[in-house]
């Protein structure tokens, strides 16, 4: 199965399910691959380009976002297109004593002909969370956590 535009729901999909592996894995140099050498990105309000910007900003990312963990799901697709709803769940503390927090968003990726993305613009809001309100705790399969329409 290629992964590479015009993508296909079955393709997206996957897509989507591998970005959330990859992120989930918390390696920069890694995550970085995964987007062209001359990427444009908006996260929130920085604006950067190339893969050395990115893997500098999620190398500061994971430094603040302890016990990160993502969710992605398809939104929506057309040609080289993909929009993902996100849902993950971070502390700021390295030994999980501080405030939990979810962050809700939504990107856009533009992808290449080699599959690589081009493009991702990225807009999310960070919600206080309680311990007991969190969805993906350890040892919990998130892609089988129920996620209302509420957080839809």
């Amino acid at each position: 199965m290629s992964l590479r535009p015009p993508f296909t729901l079955e393709t997206a999909i996957k897509k989507v399910k591998l970005a959330q592996d990859l992120w989930n894995t918390r390696t920069p140099a890694k995550v970085a691959l995964a987007y062209t050498p001359d990427t444009v990105w908006r996260n929130r309000d920085s604006f950067l380009r190339g893969r050395p910007a990115v893997e500098k900003f999620l190398e500061a990312k994971w430094a603040k976002e302890h016990h990160y963990i993502l969710r992605k799901e398809l939104f929506t697709f057309a040609d080289n297109k993909i929009a993902v709803q996100f849902f993950y769940e971070w502390n700021e503390k390295p030994d999980a004593s501080g405030q939990w927090y979810r962050t809700y968003g939504l990107e856009d990726w533009t992808f290449d002909e080699s599959g690589l993305m081009r493009k991702r613009m990225m807009s999310g809001n960070d919600v206080r969370i309680t311990d007991e309100e969190r969805w993906f705790k350890p040892g919990v399969d998130i892609e089988k956590v129920e996620i209302s329409e509420d957080h839809l």
